[in-house]
């Protein structure tokens, strides 16, 4: 098993670390020809979502990737990988992906001093220590999207087929259980 992880910016060495403790082969996908390469799923961490859509359509990632996806391609994508995969932004008409049919805010938990832990059930998993860091929610989700978590009646993880989408950072804990649920899924 081989999974890429989209190293454009933000909080991908740390997805990197979690999988490398369970063993699981990564790469980082940086450019074009990174995607090339044969791998079971896809990672789209947390960072700032404008920056990763920039850098997705200059360098030529984004129709081969969103491609991928619709045809399969397992993703984990967490805070600005769940904004990539939305189909609609509040506020905002630039989207990237648009393979998860739920519509999302942005900075919805406020600015970085405004970062949270908060300790809640995740369905298929239990308890977890959930980082938020100007963080989005899901605001509505299409009737086929699985709600995985709530925090303060907001949707904080949802699973769609084979794309798993988390408001928090999973990475940024000791606790592996969300990446095991992922590989779960492959």
């Amino acid at each position: 098993m081989k999974i890429g992880i989209l190293a454009l910016q933000g909080a991908f060495i740390e997805h990197k670390r979690i999988f490398d403790e369970l063993g699981v082969s990564t790469f980082e996908i940086r450019q074009l020809k990174d995607i090339e390469k044969d791998f079971d799923a896809l990672v789209l961490p947390g960072g700032e979502s404008t920056v990763q859509i920039k850098l997705l359509k200059e360098l030529g990632l984004l129709e081969p990737l969103k491609i991928k996806i619709e045809k399969g391609l397992a993703v984990m994508a967490t805070c600005a990988g769940l904004i990539l995969l939305a189909s609609e932004i509040q506020n905002q008409s630039e989207t990237a992906f648009k393979t998860l049919d739920v519509k999302v805010v942005r900075n919805a938990y406020g600015r970085q001093l405004g970062s949270f832990i908060k300790n809640e059930e995740v369905k298929g998993i239990g308890n977890f220590n959930m980082i938020f860091i100007r963080a989005p929610y899901i605001e509505k989700t299409a009737s086929d999207v699985e709600i995985l978590a709530k925090v303060d009646e907001k949707i904080v993880a949802v699973r769609y087929k084979k794309q798993l989408a988390l408001s928090f950072h999973p990475e940024l804990t000791q606790d592996n259980s969300i990446h095991k649920y992922f590989l779960s899924m492959l």
